[in-house]
């Protein structure tokens, strides 16, 4: 499967999932997003103190925190930038994900939810460089596609795993 194959079999079953499956597929990514060891490569000198405090808040607090209190964290975290181009990828990706649940919980759009899965198979691709024509060729990159359809749609893989030799 090449990468624009898996794009759009991603915005297939985020469109195609019930409310339950993209909310328990929100919540798994933005976790997975925004989780601590992403936020280690941060140099002191890209973030200030408050937006470092408001970016671990937020990442800690992510399932539980509102959106209006998100919308501030973020504000606090965007002000607090001090590198224009050339922020840690890591806390990048954090920012991001922070941004897509943020506008997911406001205004309910799949879109968002879409965006993170793609956050989510970028990060993976950070890590293993998978090859655009055979995406899935590596394990890692293989299973983030298979947990990104179990939690979207929990039938495929199912259906699937009959298909496969």
């Amino acid at each position: 499967m090449d990468y624009s194959e898996l794009e759009a079999d991603v915005l297939r079953l985020v469109v195609g999932a019930t409310e339950a499956g993209v909310r328990a597929f929100g919540e798994e990514t933005v976790t997975r997003l925004v989780r601590p060891e992403l936020l280690r490569g941060a140099a002191e000198d890209e973030l200030t103190e408050a937006a470092r405090a408001a970016l671990a808040t937020a990442c800690a607090n992510v399932l539980t925190i509102s959106a209006a209190e998100l919308h501030d964290e973020l504000a606090t975290i965007y002000d607090g930038i001090l590198v224009d181009d050339d922020l840690d990828p890591g806390v990048l990706t954090a920012i991001t994900a922070l941004a897509h649940w943020k506008s997911y919980l406001e205004q309910n759009r799949r879109g968002e939810l879409y965006e993170l899965a793609i956050r989510s198979i970028e990060d993976i691709d950070h890590e293993v460089s998978a090859d655009l024509d055979d995406f899935l060729a590596t394990p890692e990159m293989a299973a983030e596609y298979e947990r990104i359809r179990r939690l979207l749609d929990p039938g495929a893989g199912q259906e699937r795993g009959t298909h496969q030799k």
